[in-house]
């Protein structure tokens, strides 16, 4: 009520004047300019995110320049070293974050919507956006092995029995390694770290309390030490267990220093409070007479479950239960196959309660994400727990019909009907009746919120300008959002035939139709030497890195046939003006070369039998962290992580499907198998095997066999009704069509090379 009368514009102007700053006002109205006028400017949730993120960056300023004697993680060390090609020099930079290398990898349990993070050097942050530990080696005569301040350390991601995450490292004689995960027995989730030394000398294995994580500064008010129950307890509410008593305890707070200091001190204390919130501790393990120290650290996880967690903990199934039946893999190949592994585990774990994105930055849920990730979920066969997620769908719409999960992002009613449709088509299940309104509720936003039609403006009939998938650049129209619209609505008509409606059917039809022509009629307005043939990202775009949205009619959405001239000059586009160092380089908001959009662009190269597909997939291969997991944006030079999430859903979700249409592709009326398998795979003298992966017409196994000097594809599907037509363009052999229900058929060389 007092905004209405109260002259805030006036008020806020004039105290900009008298204090000589800039008037925000202005300002945000000349940025604003930069960008198509638009009823969302700057969606809340991402205002709220960057202020949170920049606020972390704001502490980092205050802490961490002014005590570079500290042991800082991973990322610090080398973004603040100026002999590293990591290094950011800070002079007007208003917050120091983390642009360098954003990578860590989660470890947890099926159905527990809890993630402890590992970062490249085995820093462990046990609970959501919390402090960490980190194990450190030192010998008496001074000798340290840190290893934030290592060029290489040994990193793996193992699978068995539980999601392991194990760091080795090494400095001269001195050895150290880690292991990492969590277990959930009788319902109750515990963090594991196990951690083993080695040096020829005497010395101590410290395990240390830090301050920080992945993303900076996270405040440690107080530590305590319980001697009987050989235990540390952190700010008053979590407790930190120890298999074995420590030879002694020392504590720390930051007017006194990092503990690393303090090291060789004896100190009677069992407790300390910092009011600054930067108390350190080191426990430390003495090394025995072969030099060799070992301790096992436990952490009780079950009050950041109860915190965090809707649903609470459901470990009603181990990870080999969890895994049974999704599509495998067999190719000679072991770092392929490894990474399809990781990208499944990664798809399963962030699927545990709401899917999200990622275990840390990204910790909350999409529209965008969830439905991409849910169709990778959908093609590995895991039908039960993509129907669980994608029936919490409905209640998240608004009454408006808006599946919002961001304001100004119109492209989530799309996604949404199309992940209904393609849910429907890869299970052969009948519409649920808890879907239907939602459906024509979803479908009849799209309709309403275009554009007026009609008109000589290039945007006439479009979707509004908004915020889109955020990386595009500011407030436009988007052809990514309205590509979208038009598989909604399609989606909307397939599934009104499903449910017997055929005027439905013919309604969404008659308007997804309307809305397509209205989409190239826009684009055919736009100068030829501006859009050289290709699609910019907007009507009023000239061809940048952000066409690269409009490519999704190609894939996933498959509205235009393979091979479609204007795909094929845009995905030309990419490759001449948009790609660094063999990968798709985002130049808006990513700044890095981004695992998941190279390979939409693969996916496009694949459909059209364009081989320069492999040179992607191999690229994005060669970028994943050792442990198999994407950031969303990869630095160009260092090769850490320069944004987003250190373990990227949305890019583990692209690299299943990318191994998937290598061996079995959908395309509107058939099959097609192996068009993207690799030479050396076939040459090698292992079977080949994808599947059962869910398609149109039923589960599909592809096999490629050898037998004598023969090659034979082996096809076996579950078909539900008529099997499709199958064919097989299997890279070096002749295309040809395959009998869904005959015997494996032996490829013939289009050559006699192969």
């Amino acid at each position: 009520m007092m905004k209405r009368w109260l002259p805030w514009k006036f008020l806020i102007k004039r105290a900009a004047s008298a204090y000589g700053v800039a008037d925000p006002l202005t300002l945000m109205a000349r940025l604003r300019r930069f960008a198509q006028p638009s009823e969302i400017q700057e969606p809340i949730e991402l205002l709220r995110a960057g202020i949170i993120f920049h606020a972390r960056g704001l502490v980092n300023t205050r802490a961490i320049q002014h005590n570079l004697d500290w042991i800082w993680p991973f990322w610090v060390e080398k973004q603040f070293n100026p002999g590293d090609v990591s290094f950011i020099p800070r002079a007007f930079s208003f917050t120091h974050v983390n642009l360098t290398h954003r990578n860590w990898t989660a470890v947890g349990v099926p159905d527990t919507p809890i993630y402890p993070i590992v970062d490249p050097r085995g820093l462990v942050t046990p609970k959501y956006d919390g402090w960490s530990v980190d194990f450190w080696l030192v010998t008496e005569d001074g000798e340290r092995l840190l290893p934030s301040k290592l060029e290489e350390v040994e990193q793996r991601w193992l699978f068995t029995p539980e999601l392991t995450v194990e760091t080795r490292c090494r400095k001269g004689e001195l050895e150290l390694s880690s292991r990492v995960w969590m277990e959930c027995a009788d319902e109750q989730p515990c963090l594991w770290m196990q951690v083993s030394g080695t040096a020829p000398r005497a010395g101590h294995l410290i395990v240390s309390l830090r301050p920080y994580n992945p993303e900076g500064v996270q405040f440690i008010e107080t530590i305590a030490y319980d001697d009987e129950k050989k235990s540390l307890t952190v700010n008053d509410d979590t407790r930190l267990e120890f298999t074995n008593r420590p030879d002694r305890v020392l504590f720390s707070t930051y007017h006194r220093g990092d503990i690393v200091q303090r090291l060789g001190e004896r100190d009677q204390r069992t407790s300390i409070a910092c009011d600054v919130g930067m108390a350190t501790a080191a426990v430390l393990f003495p090394l025995d007479e072969e030099g060799t120290a070992r301790v096992e650290l436990g952490m009780d996880l079950r009050a950041e479950l109860e915190g965090r967690a809707a649903k609470g903990c459901v470990p009603s199934r181990t990870w080999d239960q969890s895994l049974d039946g999704t599509a495998r893999l067999e190719v000679p190949d072991e770092r392929i196959r490894f990474l399809y592994e990781a990208a499944v585990r990664t798809l399963v774990l962030l699927s545990a309660d709401e899917l999200v994105p990622g275990p840390y930055t990204y910790k909350r849920f999409w529209f965008r994400d969830a439905c991409l990730m849910l169709h990778a979920l959908l093609c590995l066969g895991l039908e039960e727990r993509s129907a669980r997620i994608i029936d919490t769908f409905p209640a998240r719409q608004k009454r408006s019909g808006y599946f919002r999960s961001q304001e100004g992002e119109w492209d989530s009613n799309g996604h949404v009907l199309w992940i209904f449709a393609r849910f429907i088509t890869l299970t052969g299940r009948p519409v649920p009746d808890s879907w239907r309104s939602s459906i024509w509720k979803g479908a009849d936003w799209i309709t309403r919120k275009r554009s007026k039609p009609g008109g000589d403006a290039p945007h006439a009939g479009l979707l509004p300008p908004g915020f889109s998938a955020e990386h595009f650049g500011p407030n436009d129209y988007y052809y990514w959002d309205d590509f979208w619209g038009v598989a909604g609505l399609r989606a909307a008509a397939g599934l009104a035939r499903c449910c017997g409606d055929g005027a439905k059917a013919a309604d969404y039809d008659r308007k997804a139709e309307d809305f397509e022509e209205t989409i190239w009629q826009s684009i055919a307005k736009i100068p030829q030497k501006r859009s050289q043939g290709a699609i910019p990202a907007s009507p009023y775009r000239r061809l940048d890195s952000g066409a690269i949205g409009s490519m999704v009619a190609d894939y996933p959405l498959q509205l235009l046939p393979p091979g479609d001239v204007r795909m094929k000059k845009t995905a030309d586009f990419m490759l001449e003006n948009c790609f660094h160092s063999g990968a798709f380089f985002q130049d808006m908001i990513h700044s890095g070369l981004n695992p998941y959009l190279t390979l939409a662009v693969a996916q496009t190269l694949l459909r059209c039998d364009d081989a320069r597909f492999r040179d992607l997939v191999l690229r994005v291969a060669q970028i994943a962290s050792p442990t198999g997991q994407w950031p969303e944006a990869v630095h160009p030079f260092t090769g850490g992580g320069c944004m987003g999430d250190g373990q990227h859903g949305w890019a583990a979700a692209e690299w299943v499907m990318m191994v998937r249409n290598m061996f079995v592709r959908e395309e509107q009326t058939e099959l097609v198998i192996g068009s993207g398998v690799l030479h050396e795979w076939i040459t090698s003298r292992e079977t080949l095997l994808f599947g059962p992966t869910p398609t149109a017409w039923g589960p599909v196994t592809v096999r490629i066999l050898k037998s004598g000097g023969d090659i034979l594809l082996d096809i076996s599907g579950d078909w539900r009704g008529d099997p499709p037509t199958i064919q097989s363009r299997v890279p070096g052999f002749r295309p040809v069509e395959i009998n869904p229900l005959g015997r494996p058929s032996r490829l013939e060389p289009e050559t006699t090379s192969i």
